[in-house]
């Protein structure tokens, strides 16, 4: 008896049987026709007389009906699947000539997956109108916050501007008047809800008193040097010189060179460290100052820092220890708060350009232009307004720090320079 039959036959026939083990689709016999059961309802895609065809026809309307969408006919226009494609054929060789990350296009892959899963791959992009946009900025609203949805609407506009600057597409998309980041004033409320993304002086003590070796280090590093998370991932020993007390390191993100007194409680942080740190897995990670428990990088190509994720178990860990307190742990308020403090405490000495070559900034003057360096005694009139904000008398309600030592370790780092 063969599978293939007449659709008149077919009607008549209740003894039909699938081609093969797992075949997706369900026989109807008094049609004769394949179906597909979704979300409660019946969805025909052919006669099981020509059951290739009806798979084929589910496998490109799958996609669409499991998430609820009206089934697009595949078009000789661009598709959102070859927009997509190419967009990140783009980003990835990028990648491959050092111009980005892969975390950065890890991001990328993200936002394109979202439009595939919003819109479906087959849909045509000349199809797209700003309904659809109000729908996408809507269903991101969800699950992000002001900044996270500003974010999110660029990257999706920059896939669809890509495909405009590389001739995929005639005409500039229309996304209509409402996709587009939040306002300022949204944004300004927000932050004001969430409160200060920085930690006082008392509350950094706390932490630093409760952190392991290494988490320690990279904690001083941020209120000392303003480092952020890759920063600290990708400090290498040759960077640091720990007799005199400085760092000297590009930032991993920028490639601004920046410059930074060390204090004696940093020196003697990181002296610990690298006497804790595990062997290196991969000899290319040899030089790096710190090394998780495993003997890897601690900065990842990942949408999660290992860092961030560290430091956010150590703030709840706290929080749970004494919950009557003030929660050390809020959102927006992770490992990178600490470099939102040092800039904060740092703007009261008024030297900018000392403060942005620590910080790694760089503000695009023609001052900045000329500017090849700063003198040592500015960079260490700001590193020293920082350690006394954190570890005066009035952060410490009148009393030393416990296991600080202002001795022999870095002390060049920690004396204050005269006019």
């Amino acid at each position: 008896m063969t599978n293939s039959i007449s659709p008149e036959a077919s009607r008549k026939s209740s003894d039909w049987k699938a081609p093969y083990p797992g075949f997706p689709l369900s026989f109807h016999p008094p049609s004769g026709r394949l179906y597909k059961k979704i979300k409660g309802r019946r969805f025909y895609f052919g006669y099981a007389s020509d059951w290739q065809a009806a798979v084929e026809k589910f496998q490109v309307e799958r996609d669409d009906l499991y998430a609820g969408r009206t089934p697009r006919t595949p078009s000789d226009g661009l598709t959102l699947k070859d927009l997509c494609n190419r967009f990140l054929t783009a980003k990835k060789l990028k990648i491959d000539a050092g111009e980005i990350t892969n975390r950065t296009f890890l991001a990328y892959k993200a936002i394109t997956d979202r439009l595939i899963s919003m819109f479906g791959a087959n849909r045509s992009v000349d199809d797209l109108a700003s309904d659809d946009f109000e729908s996408l900025r809507a269903d991101i609203a969800k699950t992000r916050g002001p900044v996270s949805l500003g974010n999110e609407v660029a990257k999706v506009r920059g896939v669809f501007k890509y495909g405009y600057d590389a001739g995929l597409i005639d005409k500039p998309v229309r996304y209509g008047p409402d996709f587009k980041r939040p306002s300022n004033k949204v944004l300004r409320k927000h932050r004001n809800k969430n409160g200060e993304r920085m930690f006082e002086a008392s509350e950094l003590i706390r932490i630093l008193d409760a952190a392991g070796v290494q988490l320690k280090a990279m904690i001083l590093l941020a209120a000392n040097c303003a480092f952020g998370n890759e920063d600290c991932g990708r400090l290498s020993k040759t960077n640091i010189d720990l007799d005199n007390g400085w760092i000297s390191f590009p930032r991993p993100k920028t490639g601004v060179q920046r410059r930074c007194p060390i204090w004696a409680e940093t020196v003697e942080a990181l002296n610990a460290a690298i006497a804790d740190r595990p062997e290196p897995k991969d000899e290319a990670d040899a030089d790096f100052v710190f090394m998780t428990s495993h003997g890897r990088c601690w900065s990842k190509d990942t949408s999660a820092n290992p860092i961030s994720c560290e430091f956010r178990k150590l703030l709840k860990a706290l929080d749970a220890d004494k919950p009557d307190e003030s929660p050390l742990y809020r959102e927006g308020r992770g490992f990178y708060a600490i470099r939102h403090g040092f800039r904060t405490i740092a703007d009261e000495i008024r030297d900018e350009p000392a403060i942005n070559r620590i910080m790694g900034h760089t503000d695009d003057s023609m001052a900045d232009r000329y500017r090849e360096r700063i003198n040592d005694d500015r960079l260490r009139a700001v590193a020293d307004h920082v350690h006394d904000w954190l570890f005066g008398d009035d952060a410490q309600g009148g009393k030393e720090p416990a296991d600080v030592s202002r001795g022999e370790l870095g002390r060049e780092a920690v004396v204050v320079a005269s006019d």
